[in-house]
């Protein structure tokens, strides 16, 4: 989750791609260049050990945009393959 959060805020887009799940995986990430994330909380985590073939992770990412300060909050699910963890899904909060 963390390293995600760090290429939305330098802009890797193809980092992102390579860590979304194949199953579910977009064509494209576009990221805006006009949102600067500033920091990321992580609120809760169940399960994602090594022990784990998936898990969920609650967070709080925070941003300034053209419209100021916001949060984005979700509940993100990942899987483990080859182990390697992979984005699922998301919930907004």
């Amino acid at each position: 989750m963390r390293s995600r959060f760090t290429a939305f805020a330098v802009g890797d887009e193809s980092y992102l791609l390579a860590t979304w799940h194949p199953d579910v995986r977009p064509p494209s990430c576009p990221i805006d260049p006009q949102t600067r994330w500033l920091y990321l909380t992580i609120v809760d985590v169940l399960d994602g050990s090594p022990f784990h073939r998936g898990g969920v992770v609650e967070f709080v990412a925070v941003y300034r945009d053209a419209d100021g300060r916001g949060e984005l909050r979700e509940r993100s699910t990942f899987e483990r393959v080859d182990g390697c963890w992979y984005y699922v899904s998301g919930s907004h909060r």
